[in-house]
Formats: C-alpha cells, sequence, structure tokens
C-alpha cells in the first residue's frame, strides 16, 4: 500500500507537519512507523484527518476540545469526576461562619497558587 511521509501528508491536507504531530499527540490520529521510524500516512489516515477537519468547522471545535472528548471516553474517572463538579452547587463550609466564606475562599485559592508556584 502506497503511503506519504509527514511532509507529503502535510501537503495532502492542509496541516502542518507540527499539526500532524500535535495530533497524534492527542490520540486522534495513529499513524504506523517506518522502519527507520518514519509517520507514515496511507489512505486510512488522511481520511481521519480529513473527516477531523469536517468535524472541527461543523462544530466549532479546536483540537484541544476533541482531544479531551478522547481523554473523557478513555478515563471514566475523570468523566465521573467533571459529572460530580457540573452537578454541584456552591456550599459554605459548616464550620465558616458567613461573614467569613469569602476570606476562607481567598485563602483556598492563595494557598493553591502557592502550592502549584512551588
Amino acid at each position: 500500500m502506497a503511503t506519504l511521509t509527514i511532509h507529503e501528508a502535510a501537503q495532502t491536507t492542509g496541516w502542518s507537519a507540527r499539526m500532524l504531530r500535535y495530533i497524534e499527540q492527542l490520540g486522534l490520529v495513529d499513524s504506523p512507523r517506518s522502519p527507520s521510524g518514519y509517520r507514515l500516512y496511507g489512505p486510512a489516515q488522511l481520511q481521519r484527518l480529513r473527516t477531523l477537519r469536517e468535524l472541527l468547522d461543523a462544530h466549532d471545535l479546536e483540537l484541544g476540545d476533541v482531544g479531551f472528548a478522547l481523554r473523557l471516553r478513555k478515563e471514566p474517572a475523570l468523566a465521573g469526576a467533571l459529572d460530580e463538579w457540573f452537578e454541584a452547587s456552591p456550599r459554605k463550609p459548616v464550620d465558616v461562619p458567613d461573614a467569613e466564606w469569602l476570606a476562607f475562599e481567598q485563602d483556598k485559592h492563595q494557598s493553591l497558587l502557592t502550592r502549584s508556584t512551588a
């Protein structure tokens, strides 16, 4: 079966070689490798790339959106955590007085920011 190199596939599809690598990194299109390690694109990969572009255009999506949707399909715990978060309503902790709830939340955010920069 005839295949294209990443640069030939980029010319054929309109995606840049860099974007083709990103699409593969997201797990959206799998390109087999040559014995030398070069990515190879056959008709199946070209079709997936074409239909991916159609999907993005039809639904005003970004590649990251589709990559995240794939991740949700592969990680049920993540999907469940998001469902739980979407359904949750904000609730003041029982031990925090109404007048101190804002300060409590500000302190929590500051704590998260401090940990993420450390």
